[in-house]
């Protein structure tokens, strides 16, 4: 009642809504007014007994000033991801102390700010590929009703082509204004900071796909997208597709569903993902229906390729690499009717499964973009778990496409 009609009205997310419910079965619970029911299973936290409002006070004052992180859920990694966001927000403070510092004139090494930039910008030119060519696209991979993969390439290299241009444009603009060949504009001074502190420029990220990586690690990046895509017009579409390298993954979700959808002549909107863990194992032949995925990474939770299903993570890992799987395109119907096994003979326990959202980087929200997507969220995957899913719903647990590193 507190959940659904009280914060109902305000939390509007599904998953936000998904998280509020489990919080709140730990304290609507009628094994709270028993005195051996514990919060979050952690030895010392439990309703205190009836009595006054000093005794409450006192209660509460026996508490420890450190909560350990499984008193809210969370795994003991948590408190290293707790320290590891406190120590970036410090170190992000001070460099823009440094910044301002900076702009004297001297990095303080002796080196000059111009010097370090220049050099950036020289090499990351130097990396870069040309443009891909979309003409040649269109004719080796044309429009077809059979195969939406063809648009969805040449869409990914027209993006990736606009990435590129005004990445190279505000490289050369950077070292022509350094010579004093042109005017040094506000946009192009914040496109020369970024550099010299090696983080991402804000006019490389209005047309980019989203990333919290620092600047060297963001161009590996893209050079590793770049080059997906660069065999991939050379060639046939990857067997496994890298999920991570899409520039607009839910244009490549769409796609797969699209193709299964006229394939049997069904309308989109009653097909979705069914999901099935292929493990460590790659695969040489793409599925008949639907496309196989990898370069996902779990937080929160790891898989256990020997058991294949989510478990624990281990003590000081903070993401672990997620398996192989088959996004495979079905019916709804069919796809609700394989969620719970079809007789009691056929499975003694109900199969435990977690929904897991998958997010484009760790950040974790987004805002919604004129195609009515997530600029952040993409899917839910359902995977198997060793545990019900509101144990992971409280770890937090979620796939990541890619780092923050």
């Amino acid at each position: 009642l507190t959940g659904e009609c009280n914060y109902g009205g305000r939390v509007t997310d599904d998953r936000d809504r998904r998280t509020l419910m489990c919080l709140l079965h730990e304290f609507y619970h009628p094994g709270i007014l028993g005195s051996e029911y514990q919060f979050f299973g952690s030895l010392g936290y439990y309703a205190p007994p009836e009595g006054t409002h000093e005794s409450y006070v006192e209660f509460i004052k026996r508490f420890p000033l450190s909560q350990p992180p499984a008193i809210f859920g969370f795994h003991e990694n948590a408190d290293i991801t707790k320290d590891l966001n406190e120590t970036n927000q410090m170190c992000a403070s001070l460099l823009l102390l440094k910044s301002s510092a900076s702009n004297s004139g001297s990095s303080g090494s002796g080196v000059l700010p111009d010097d370090v930039v220049r050099t950036v910008a020289q090499d990351i030119l130097s990396r870069l590929p040309a443009n891909f060519d979309v003409e040649l696209a269109q004719a080796r991979f044309p429009v077809s009703y059979a195969n939406s993969m063809n648009t969805v390439l040449v869409q990914e290299l027209t993006r990736f082509n606009t990435l590129l241009d005004v990445i190279r444009s505000s490289l050369q603009n950077i070292q022509k204004a350094i010579k004093g060949l042109v005017v040094m504009s506000a946009a192009l001074e914040k496109v020369f900071q970024s550099l010299f502190d090696g983080r991402l420029p804000e006019m490389w990220s209005k047309v980019s796909y989203p990333s919290l990586k620092p600047l060297a690690s963001y161009v590996s990046d893209l050079l590793l997208r770049l080059d997906m895509f660069a065999s991939w017009l050379a060639g046939n579409p990857p067997t496994v597709f890298w999920i991570s390298g899409f520039f607009f993954t839910q244009s490549f979700l769409t796609g797969a569903l699209q193709n299964f959808a006229r394939k049997q002549s069904l309308a989109i909107d009653t097909v979705q993902f069914n999901f099935e863990v292929i493990g460590s194992f790659m695969p040489t032949i793409p599925p008949e229906d639907g496309v196989y995925i990898r370069g996902l990474f779990l937080e929160g939770a790891r898989w256990d390729f020997d058991m294949n299903l989510l478990e624990e993570s281990q003590p000081k890992v903070l993401f672990s690499p997620a398996p192989v799987i088959w996004l495979q395109p079905v019916e709804q119907t069919r796809t609700e009717a394989t969620d719970e096994p079809t007789s009691s003979s056929s499975l003694k326990v109900p199969p435990r499964r977690y929904d897991c959202p998958v997010y484009k980087t760790s950040e974790r929200r987004g805002v919604l973009s004129t195609t009515g997507h997530s600029t952040n969220f993409i899917m839910n995957i359902r995977l198997p778990a060793s545990k019900v899913e509101s144990h992971w719903v409280k770890r937090g647990v979620a796939l990541l496409c890619q780092l923050d590193d």
